[in-house]
């Protein structure tokens, strides 16, 4: 490229599309599916004391149901990349859209707990795909200058869709008159909630038709022009879409296709900033987090919550974890992911320990005691804060920053790989153990909390301010 071409190039980078707002469409369309990845992910929540009552199960059984759709997660996302680089990137959320639409009628109709079980894992690999193509998608579309704020729409859409799950289902359930077991139009209200996902899963399938396809996935089957159609709708007709389409193509030339062979060579196997980024993974998960949004309606129903205000308390916890997510995405790039990191894994470990204070109580007519109680609500709001605010969006910035270029995707991969895995035990291992001792397993998940800040401190490296390119 020639230096008329490169600066031309730069300008590019710089400029702004003629169509801002179109191009906030075509990302929130994508995003869309960040919302799927919510909703379904938080809308169980709801179900878990109904599915129970209805297949008559034990806790360890329920545990797998509502855990099972990990699996098909880890389908999703492992398999999402290839498929979208053969067939592109809107062909595969149409697909996930499909498997989410299908997911939807099937958890909502479901003839026995095994088709119940088949249909989450197959909404599971929707959620997989969503969570891969999505991002990329993203990534690829949104003018360079505007990449990081529109990349943000993910996350976003992600806590938007675990809200609007949580006050869906508390709707659902005041339509029931508060039985999650209640006929609505002659079916259950639990199967309601399951089922009302139709409604963004087929939204989103009609929005991947009215965006365009990725203009790198086009230059990549020799669809140039059409691409320079694509880049001047997004980027701007100023650009020099010569310019842009030849930067792409030796990108794409000069990628090296990083493998797991990349990633061995440090003491215990794998290189020391893998394992990094597989300790954030972990640590992510097993604070515990997503108790809060599969089973916060069967926590506090099982110290004496009412079901109404167990579905409102749901609803709150994730108003709580969008406002944490609006903090992070603030500061994130002011005070560094280290300090913010920090700072949440202070808070969750002050806040888990109150919860499991506060549950070591004994109930009283079947509840909490009042000043209990109040702790174990406020703490485990505190905790959701603490958590959005600093690692639920740190660790995926971290994530896409601190390993060096030849092993970035294989070693994302991999960290991504092991935070489904603890997702799954988390979510499995769950109804078990708060059955046998809840206050312990809360001490438990506080004694994680705990020993993240000396890995944080003594491991973690911080990459605010650095290229991409710095990173060894």
């Amino acid at each position: 490229m020639t230096t008329t071409a490169q600066a031309q190039g730069s300008e590019g980078r710089k400029a702004k599309p003629d169509h801002l707002g179109h191009v906030i469409f075509i990302t929130a369309a994508a995003a869309m599916g960040g919302f799927l990845f919510g909703y379904d992910s938080s809308v169980i929540n709801g179900a878990v004391e109904a599915i129970r009552g209805r297949y008559d199960i034990g806790s360890a059984a329920l545990a797998q149901v509502v855990a099972i759709a990990l699996i098909g997660s880890a389908i999703g996302a492992a398999t999402a990349g290839r498929i979208a680089d053969r067939i592109g990137r809107i062909r595969v959320m149409q697909i996930a859209a499909v498997l989410f639409t299908v997911s939807a009628v099937g958890s909502a109709l479901p003839f026995a707990l095994w088709d119940l079980a088949m249909w989450r894992v197959l909404g599971g690999i929707g959620i997989g795909m969503a969570s891969v193509i999505g991002p990329a998608y993203i990534a690829e579309v949104a003018p360079p200058a505007y990449r990081g704020r529109l990349a943000s729409f993910q996350q976003a859409a992600i806590v938007i869709g675990i809200a609007i799950s949580q006050l869906v289902n508390y709707g659902i359930l005041n339509l029931a008159d508060g039985d999650q077991r209640g006929k609505i139009a002659g079916i259950e209200a639990w199967q309601w909630m399951l089922g009302v996902m139709v409604v963004p899963a087929v939204l989103y399938g009609l929005l991947s038709f009215a965006i365009p396809e990725s203009p790198r996935f086009l230059i990549s089957v020799g669809r140039n022009d059409r691409a320079k159609e694509v880049l001047a709708e997004v980027e701007g007709r100023t650009v020099d879409l010569d310019v842009r389409v030849d930067e792409i193509e030796q990108a794409m030339r000069s990628e090296h296709k990083s493998t797991f062979k990349d990633l061995l060579g440090g003491r215990f196997g794998l290189l020391p900033v893998v394992w990094i980024g597989v300790g954030l993974s972990v640590f992510q998960q097993l604070v515990g987090i997503n108790v809060a949004f599969y089973y916060s309606s069967t926590l506090w129903q099982s110290v004496g919550v009412d079901p109404s205000s167990s579905f409102f308390y749901s609803f709150t916890t994730s108003i709580i974890n969008i406002l944490g997510t609006v903090i992070a995405m603030v500061f994130v790039d002011k005070i560094g992911r280290k300090p913010l990191a920090l700072i949440g894994s202070i808070g969750m470990a002050f806040s888990l320990a109150l919860v499991a204070w506060a549950f070591s109580a004994d109930l009283v007519d079947g509840k909490l005691p009042h000043s209990q109680g109040v702790v174990a609500l406020v703490a485990a709001h505190a905790f959701v804060l603490f958590f959005a605010l600093s690692w639920g969006v740190v660790v995926w910035v971290l994530l896409g920053e601190m390993f060096p270029n030849r092993i970035r995707a294989a070693a994302l991969g991999v960290a991504a790989s092991a935070q489904w895995i603890a997702n799954w035990a988390i979510t499995a291992s769950f109804p078990s153990l708060s059955e046998w001792n809840l206050s312990v397993t809360y001490i438990l998940y506080t004694v994680f909390a705990v020993l993240s800040i000396p890995f944080i401190l003594k491991w973690v490296p911080e990459t605010k301010g650095k290229a991409l390119e710095e990173m060894g």
